[in-house]
Order: structure tokens, then C-alpha cells, then sequence
């Protein structure tokens, strides 16, 4: 898999480390994925994150490149992923696949099942740190 440089919010990944704790979620197939990403991951606090790099509870449009489609989905704790259909899991594949990501960067992910996707971040449409929003 392409893995480009990302960059996490510190409060995000303590978040996430606990989520992947529970057994009710260590056990998704996005889970390993995810945790191996945070590992990699340039981890700052929330005040200096970058304006242009997909966090928890962002707003992305991305493309996904094997088929040149466009989506807009909020990247969303999975416990919120069911009261939205705009919606994207972290614990999803795509959804773990976009995480850290910037603004122009694309990446090749594994899907369960044999596959694999290309994504590219076309947008942040919103950032809760760059609204000033550091606590969410």
C-alpha cells in the first residue's frame, strides 16, 4: 500500500487508542489497519494542526481514483457513523484511509476481501481546529 506522510491530533489519537482498546471494535478489520497508522503517524497538538489535513469530525470531498468518483463525508467516532448517511466511520476502511491525510495527497489502501482503493483528499470543506475547535 501507498503510504504518504500524516500528521494526527494529539487528543484524536488518545481518543482512537482507547477505541481500539474495546473489544467490541479491536475485532473490525479496519481496526489493524488503523492502529498501524497511528503508529507512523506525526502526532501535534490540536493548536497546531494544519488547516489542509483530514481529522476527527472534519468535513473531506475526496475522489476515489479507481473509479473517478467524488464523495463528501464527515470522518466520524463509529458510535456517530449510524445518525448520518454523510457520514464515514474511522473504523471503515475509507474511512481509516483518510485519516491524517492532507489536502492532495492520495493513498492506496487494502480493502477486506482481497481489494484495494485509491483515494485522493480534494477538499477540507471544514476542520473542527481550524474553526477553533480543540475539545470536540
Amino acid at each position: 500500500m501507498d503510504r504518504p506522510k500524516l500528521i494526527i491530533n494529539e487528543l484524536d489519537l488518545e481518543r482512537l487508542e482507547e477505541l481500539l482498546e474495546r473489544p467490541d471494535y479491536r475485532q473490525l478489520a479496519a481496526a489493524g489497519s488503523l492502529a498501524r497508522e497511528l503508529e507512523r503517524a506525526n502526532v501535534l497538538p490540536p493548536r497546531d494542526m494544519p488547516d489542509d489535513v483530514v481529522t476527527m469530525n472534519s468535513r473531506v470531498r475526496f475522489r476515489d481514483l479507481n473509479d473517478d468518483s467524488i464523495h463528501v463525508r464527515t470522518l466520524v467516532y463509529p458510535q456517530r457513523s449510524d445518525t448520518a448517511a454523510d457520514t464515514l466511520s474511522v473504523l471503515a476502511p475509507l474511512g481509516a484511509a483518510l485519516l491524517g491525510l492532507s489536502v492532495g495527497q492520495d493513498i492506496t489502501w487494502s480493502l477486506p476481501g482481497g481489494g484495494q482503493t485509491r483515494l485522493r483528499v480534494e477538499a477540507l470543506l471544514y476542520q473542527p481546529e481550524a474553526a477553533g475547535e480543540y475539545h470536540r
